[in-house]
């Protein structure tokens, strides 16, 4: 295999990044350019919604308390990160219990990818903890933060087009000394279409088809914990409801799922809780359905 078959972020099919999640870099520790991380501009989405506010009630107040009652398996605390000498999140609190499934939303340049990326060891740790199952993870190294049951799946780059469907599926259990073909069967019983293209390189493949490529990499392992990154980005309208569905699915399963996604309105009427950022802080934390109904929440991030 050689390195041009990789995802055009990871350089290397071997790298233990899931399929191409470092972010891309001028050869330092420059911070990605997907949009989500540069600083903010004006305070507000560049993908406001409108919401429905009938299906919740119209006077919830979303509130500031960010960390749960209880036993959660991803625990962060008082985070700093960034890339290099750039900061990016100031004092994040965030948690996730087993099993739940829990939303980032947000304007561009709030630091939603900066966290996902922070909890698989791909940015700069500047200060706070990270724990997985209680036990420390800030400062491992991405193929160490897999063996401790956390998938990744990266917005962009996040498949190996030179390599077939399944030879991709085959990269997210590297680290294992034999392929899991239960596991491939999994998979493909919960995406049957690429059991269909199962011999199609990855990079032939439609945008859908791709992202399910991509979660069913990272799905190999059966993590606890599956980190998903703007999963409906570049979908066509009538996938992205299906791409929801099959998340839905990967979490009534039991799987928790933690989630950046701009399509706020319905992330949040999905998730079991959401939380907001703005500038690389906490602003908002409450179950989704309340911040679907929150009045500030609606004028600020969610188009009124």
């Amino acid at each position: 295999m050689s390195a041009d078959d990789g995802p055009d972020a990871a350089g290397d099919a071997a790298s233990p990044t899931n399929g191409g999640d470092a972010p891309a870099t001028d050869g330092d520790d420059a911070p990605a350019t997907d949009g989500d991380d540069a600083p903010a501009t004006d305070g507000h989405s560049a993908d406001a919604v409108d919401v429905d506010s009938d299906a919740v009630e119209a006077d919830a107040d979303a509130g500031a308390e960010h960390a749960i009652d209880g036993d959660a398996i991803l625990r962060i605390r008082d985070l700093d990160a960034g890339y290099g000498d750039l900061q990016i999140l100031s004092d994040v609190v965030l948690d996730v219990a087993d099993e739940e499934y829990v939303t980032i939303v947000g304007p561009n340049g709030a630091g939603k990818s900066t966290v996902m990326k922070t909890v698989f060891g791909l940015t700069t740790h500047m200060g706070g903890t990270v724990e997985f199952e209680g036990k420390s993870i800030q400062g491992l190294a991405p193929e160490q933060i897999i063996r401790e049951g956390i998938g990744f799946v990266p917005q962009n780059d996040n498949v190996f087009p030179g390599l077939s469907v399944r030879e991709n599926l085959e990269m997210g259990a590297y680290i294992l000394d034999e392929v899991p073909e239960d596991q491939i069967e999994t998979i493909y019983d919960r995406f049957p279409i690429l059991r269909e293209r199962s011999d199609q390189k990855a990079g032939t493949l439609s945008g859908g088809q791709r992202q399910m490529v991509a979660m069913g990499r990272a799905l190999m392992l059966d993590p606890d914990l599956l980190l998903l990154d703007e999963p409906s980005a570049g979908l066509a309208p009538d996938l992205v409801s299906d791409m929801f569905d099959r998340i839905d699915r990967i979490n009534e399963g039991g799987t928790a799922v933690l989630m950046v996604e701009q399509n706020a309105k319905e992330a949040l009427r999905r998730c079991d809780r959401g939380y907001v950022l703005v500038n690389g802080e906490n602003r908002y934390t409450d179950r989704g359905d309340v911040l679907l109904a929150d009045e500030d929440v609606r004028r600020d991030f969610l188009g009124g």
